[in-house]
């Protein structure tokens, strides 16, 4: 595994919370997945965070003062960068009963109230690290897939500019390239392998 990829494989998980206290509970929680937490105290710093990093999912408060989880929400999911970022609703349990359904509507993919369980935010939060990572391989998987059929593409022209402009065409020569192509179309299938 070369360095950008052991790089890549840290998922960052962005906490956003206009609460102290809220902030250091979610790091006491979230502090043994090893992953990078960075923080927000506002809906303008986390739309900051999200144009400077990717991230693997989206903790956020309902409740803030200026932009408020909903409208922070609504942002994130405007943005082509940023608009498949999952997002976990966080609020208390004094919250209103339509917040859970507007949540959802404005793109959450989950929704849990305070105080939460340990347990089940870290196992949430997991999930969607999980869920990154894999992203992440699918995307190198097909750049890779994309640099193998470029390289036949453009094996194949020369091919095709070969055959047309030899008069008779040098056949071992052919037959050593048709075999270099049979082995760039194997490796390609076998990426796709499961």
């Amino acid at each position: 595994m070369s360095a950008e990829e052991t790089t890549d494989e840290r998922a960052s998980i962005l906490l956003v919370d206009d609460m102290e206290d809220n902030l250091i509970a979610l790091e006491a929680v979230l502090g043994s997945l090893n992953e990078p937490l960075v923080r927000a105290r506002s809906g303008e710093e986390a739309m900051k965070a999200l144009l400077r990093q990717r991230f693997a999912v989206v903790l956020l408060d309902i409740r803030m003062p200026g932009m408020d989880g909903f409208e922070t929400a609504a942002n994130i999911k405007r943005l082509d960068q940023t608009k498949d970022v999952p997002i976990i609703f966080l609020t208390g349990t004094d919250a209103d009963a339509g917040y859970a359904f507007r949540g959802y509507a404005t793109g959450a993919a989950d929704y849990l109230t305070k105080p939460f369980d340990p347990w089940v935010l870290r196992a949430k939060v997991t999930v969607f690290l999980d869920l990154h990572r894999k992203n992440q391989q699918l995307e190198r998987l097909l750049a890779q897939e994309h640099v193998h059929a470029a390289r036949i593409g453009t094996r194949l022209a020369a091919l095709e500019k070969q055959l047309a402009t030899q008069d008779p065409p040098n056949v071992p020569d052919l037959r050593r390239q048709v075999g270099e192509l049979q082995h760039l179309v194997t490796r390609v299938a076998g990426t796709r392998a499961p």
